[in-house]
């Protein structure tokens, strides 16, 4: 049961959700220029001003500072699309190539033995070896730092020669994971 400080603070943030939420969805639909998201920011938004209602209310220009959150999240969103754009031009903008008689058994063997990798060795390796992809470019398709990407693709670079065999185990990953890649196929 609420305190009486409790329920006026409630009904407070209730009547400034009412007065304020259309314009907070208004200025995310402006600042994304994503319609379908605006609700969702403005609603993410109050949501985080009702956690911290004393000290919004407490603060001369409320609205102000509800606009501010709403525009923090608003850029949290676009760098996030931007990200995520980049990430979907390095994967689809690699040239295209066609292998005749694919070596079957050597894609299973590979395609095994990536599954049998940690999301992060998998991904450094086949970004490298099957897309041809630098440092740096793995380092901005993942979100994490050239040095990480230089460690994982060795560490999983190591642990696909103990999985395949030490004889070739670079090439065949490279080839096999290019060749699948090219020909559509995907790990589901």
């Amino acid at each position: 049961m609420g305190t009486v400080v409790d329920d006026a603070a409630s009904v407070e943030f209730h009547a400034f959700f009412e007065r304020h939420y259309a314009e907070l969805s208004r200025l995310a639909r402006l600042l994304t220029g994503e319609p379908d998201a605006a609700d969702d920011l403005a609603a993410d938004a109050l949501l985080a001003l009702w956690h911290r209602w004393d000290r919004v209310r407490a603060a001369d220009h409320p609205v102000a500072y509800a606009r501010g959150v709403v525009a923090n999240l608003a850029r949290t969103r676009v760098r996030s699309a931007v990200r995520e754009r980049r990430r979907i031009s390095l994967f689809w903008s690699q040239r295209d190539e066609r292998t005749e008689d694919p070596d079957v058994a050597g894609v299973v063997d590979v395609q095994s033995a990536l599954r049998r990798l940690p999301f992060r060795k998998r991904a450094c390796v086949v970004l490298r070896h099957a897309f041809d992809l630098s440092e740096k470019d793995t380092a901005l398709a993942l979100g994490i730092s050239v040095g990480t990407v230089k460690s994982q693709t060795s560490k999983g670079m190591a642990e696909l020669q103990k999985l395949l065999g030490a004889q070739g185990a670079p090439h065949r990953v490279h080839a096999v994971t290019a060749r699948t890649t090219e020909a559509g196929g995907r790990d589901r």
